[in-house]
């Protein structure tokens, strides 16, 4: 028994020992010599900023902006601030958005994604053919003039947006084509809910015309002007209208 006492105290204090002798050198995790490491790291950096930024992205590169400006202008021409709600009119506009990019994200899925999961393209050569179709999107749907006030702002030396000898338009650098497209998009989005709201307004002349002319100053003309503007809405398709509009402006 005073064997096993012993043994067993010796142990309790060389174990330790051993243990602390064998530490962790943090150094050995990344060879000498060598990036696969720190690239490894700073793709992980990169994909996690991408994904933080990507409701943004959504909203500066595709057709999100033009569809959410229109149903906010209809809400408001109806008079009614809070119905549909926020998150009705958001996922509207998202699976209009999804429907109409589907052609192109398809593309930079095909073109750009897959090869590069494939490791059939590095990344420098799979971000140039995921941005192409984005790219040609956004060309075919901004204006000259939002690209040249952009392009004099930055004093860029890209040359303005201009067929080239194929008739395709030549390429523009992404810093002068995301935000001439916003403020396309933003443009024609208040056009199109000029049109959305000019007729809800006739109706609320009218209806306040009328009132007044019948001596009813304290009745407020938005509590009789709101159930025909609901119903012309609603006997007139507006819905089915609007939204079929809106997908068709991008061709």
């Amino acid at each position: 028994m005073r064997r096993l006492a012993v043994i067993a105290a010796l142990a309790l204090i060389l174990v330790p020992g051993v243990a602390i002798a064998q530490t962790i050198n943090l150094q050995d995790l990344i060879p000498e010599g060598q990036g696969s490491t720190s690239a490894r790291i700073l793709q992980l950096i990169t994909l996690i900023s991408v994904l933080s930024i990507a409701p943004g992205l959504l909203v500066t590169v595709t057709c999100f902006t033009r569809f959410i400006i229109a149903l906010s202008f209809l809400r408001s021409g109806v008079g009614l601030p809070s119905t549909p709600s926020n998150i009705v009119l958001v996922s509207l506009a998202l699976f209009m958005t999804f429907f109409v990019m589907a052609p192109v994200f398809d593309r930079m899925w095909a073109e750009g994604v897959q090869p590069l999961m494939e490791n059939r393209l590095n990344e420098r050569e799979a971000y140039q053919r995921m941005t192409r179709p984005l790219r040609e999107f956004m060309q075919a749907n901004v204006r000259e003039k939002d690209i040249q006030l952009f392009e004099s702002i930055s004093r860029s030396r890209t040359p303005p947006a201009t067929p080239n000898a194929s008739g395709q338009p030549a390429e523009v650098d992404m810093r002068v084509l995301v935000p001439a497209f916003m403020i396309s998009e933003l443009r024609r989005g208040f056009e199109i809910g000029f049109l959305i709201i000019l007729p809800f307004l006739v109706i609320d002349l009218i209806v306040a015309t009328l009132v007044m002319s019948m001596g009813m100053m304290m009745l407020p003309p938005t509590a009789i002007s709101l159930p025909f503007k609901v119903l012309f809405f609603v006997l007139i398709d507006g819905w089915n209208l609007l939204v079929g509009g809106l997908v068709r402006s991008f061709g």
